[in-house]
């Protein structure tokens, strides 16, 4: 349901919302290879090289060679790509806003706190019982 809202939102820019995140983190430093975007979104390798392609294309990212390791490729925002990855934090806060419309302040503190909770307990797998 988010995920639908956020290509509707993003489609006047003509990309999907995975696009759209992969700009955004591109954006922030911290991730600058496809594993790193792989890794970071859940997505297999193949998915998240097909979105960095239709990204380059777009030429809104390029793919330079690391110094260090010939094999490593880092993904770079272009002038275009920084631009329209300033837009990402405003076309996907509209999408919660709007999802979130219909919650009370406290109800909205709740569910915060209720994914809090669940983001520190890890995954199913980590616990023993």
């Amino acid at each position: 349901m988010l995920v639908k809202s956020s290509d509707e939102s993003l489609a006047k820019y003509g990309i999907t919302h995975a696009q759209g995140a992969i700009l955004l983190m591109l954006s922030t430093g911290k991730y600058s290879t496809a594993a790193d975007l792989a890794r970071e979104t859940y997505t297999d390798a193949a998915s998240t090289k097909r979105m960095i392609d239709r990204l380059v294309a777009r030429e809104l990212i390029t793919r330079e060679p690391c110094a260090h390791d010939r094999r490593l490729m880092k993904l770079h925002l272009t002038a275009d790509g920084v631009e329209l990855s300033k837009e990402m934090p405003k076309a996907f806060c509209g999408v919660l806003n709007k999802h979130f419309s219909d919650f009370s302040a406290e109800e909205i503190g709740f569910l915060k706190s209720m994914l809090r909770r669940l983001l520190a307990s890890g995954t199913p797998t980590e616990k023993t019982h």
